[in-house]
C-alpha cells in the first residue's frame, strides 16, 4: 500500500513542480515587463507602485506614457499623482501636452494649476489648438492678420463720407487669457470685430485724405472699443500695416442712380405716350361712330321726302327749290376749299 502511494506521489509532485515553475515564470515575466518603468519612476523620485502599474495594464492604459508624464512633472517641481494623470487620460486628454503646458505656465510665473490645464486641454480637443499653444501664446503674444489671408481677401474695405473707398490691412497682437480661455470666442471673433471697427472708423471719416493722413487714428479708435471682451485673448495692439485708396464708390453710385432715374423717366414717358395713343384711337373710334350716325341720319332724308310727297306735305316745286339750295351750297363749299383740296379749281387756275 505504501509503495503504491509513493508511486502515485512521484508524478503528482512532478505536476505540482511544473505548475509552480510556470507560475513563477509568469510572475517573473510580469515583473520584468513592469520593472523597467517602475525602476525609472523610482529613480526619478516619482514612485509608482508596481500594483498600480499592473492595474493600469489591465485597464488598457498606456502606463509607460502616464509614468513618463508624472516623471516630467515631478522633475519640474510639480507634484502630480498618477491617478490624476490617469483620470485625464481616461477623459480623452493629452497628458504629455497638458503636463508640458502646466510646466511652461508655472515656469513663466503664471497662476495656473492642473485643473485649469485639464479644462483647457479638453476644451481645445479637436479644434486644432492645444493647452501648450495657449500657454505659449500667453507667454509670447502672437500676431493675427486682419483680414485672414485664408478667407481669400487681402484688405478690409471701407468708404469715407466723400465716397472714396479706402483699403486697409491690419495686424493685431494678442495674448491668451488663460482664465477666460475655456468657453470664450477665438481668433475668428477678433478678426471679425477688428474688421468691423475699421469699416466703422473709415465710414465716419469726412474724407479719405484724413484716413491716409492719420492711419494711427484707426488703431486708437478700434482699440478703445474693447473688442477682446468675451474672447480668449487680450488685445495688446492694433497696427495698420497698409492703407490704400480704392474706387470712387460715391461716383459709381451716383452714376447708377442717374441711369436708374433715366430708365424710370423713359418708362413713365412711354406710359404717357401709350396712353395718348390709346386716347387718340378712342377719339378716332368716336368720330367714326358719329359719322356712322350722320350717314344713318342722311339715309333717312330720302325716305322722309318720299313720305312727304305721299302725304301731300311737299310739292314738286318745293322739291326743286330744295335741290337748288343743295347745289348752291355744294358750289359755295367747293369754291371755299383750298386748291390742294379742290383739284378742279387748281386745274382751272
Amino acid at each position: 500500500m505504501s509503495q503504491s502511494i509513493a508511486a502515485f506521489g512521484g508524478p503528482f509532485s512532478l505536476i505540482l513542480g511544473i505548475v509552480g515553475g510556470l507560475a513563477v515564470l509568469v510572475l517573473l515575466i510580469i515583473i520584468l515587463s513592469f520593472f523597467n518603468v517602475w525602476l525609472r519612476a523610482w529613480l526619478s523620485g516619482a514612485h509608482v507602485a508596481l500594483v498600480t502599474l499592473v492595474a493600469m495594464r489591465l485597464r488598457g492604459v498606456p502606463y509607460s506614457v502616464l509614468v513618463e508624464a508624472r516623471i516630467t512633472a515631478v522633475k519640474a517641481g510639480i507634484d502630480l499623482s498618477i491617478s490624476e494623470i490617469e483620470n485625464h487620460y481616461m477623459a480623452g486628454g493629452d497628458v504629455i501636452q497638458t503636463v508640458q503646458g502646466l510646466i511652461n505656465a508655472q515656469k513663466a510665473g503664471m497662476s495656473m494649476n492642473w485643473t485649469q490645464a485639464v479644462k483647457i486641454d479638453l476644451a481645445t480637443k479637436g479644434s486644432g489648438k492645444s493647452v501648450l499653444e495657449a500657454v505659449r501664446t500667453s507667454i509670447n503674444p502672437k500676431v493675427i492678420d486682419v483680414p485672414n489671408p485664408a478667407s481669400g481677401r487681402s484688405t478690409i474695405d471701407g468708404v469715407a463720407k466723400d465716397g472714396i473707398q479706402v483699403k486697409v490691412r491690419a495686424r493685431v497682437t494678442v495674448r491668451s487669457n488663460l482664465e477666460k480661455y475655456v468657453g470664450s470666442a477665438q481668433e475668428e471673433t477678433i478678426i471679425a470685430r477688428v474688421g468691423e471697427g475699421i469699416v466703422t472708423t473709415i465710414g465716419s471719416a469726412e474724407s479719405y485724405k484724413w484716413v491716409l493722413e492719420n492711419p494711427d487714428s484707426i488703431s486708437r479708435t478700434v482699440l478703445n472699443r474693447g473688442l477682446d471682451t468675451g474672447t480668449a485673448f487680450e488685445i495688446l495692439s492694433i497696427d495698420i500695416a497698409d492703407v490704400d485708396v480704392g474706387d470712387n464708390v460715391g461716383a459709381k453710385l451716383q452714376e447708377a442712380q442717374a441711369i436708374a432715374n433715366k430708365n424710370m423717366a423713359q418708362a413713365q414717358a412711354e406710359i404717357r405716350r401709350a396712353a395718348a395713343v390709346a386716347q387718340e384711337q378712342e377719339m378716332k373710334a368716336k368720330v367714326e361712330e358719329m359719322r356712322a350716325k350722320v350717314v344713318e341720319a342722311e339715309a333717312e332724308v330720302p325716305m322722309a321726302i318720299a313720305a312727304a310727297f305721299r302725304s301731300g306735305n311737299l310739292g314738286i316745286m318745293d322739291y326743286y327749290r330744295l335741290k337748288n339750295i343743295q347745289s348752291d351750297t355744294d358750289m359755295r363749299s367747293s369754291i371755299a376749299k383750298p386748291a390742294a383740296q379742290n383739284p378742279s379749281k387748281g386745274q382751272g387756275a
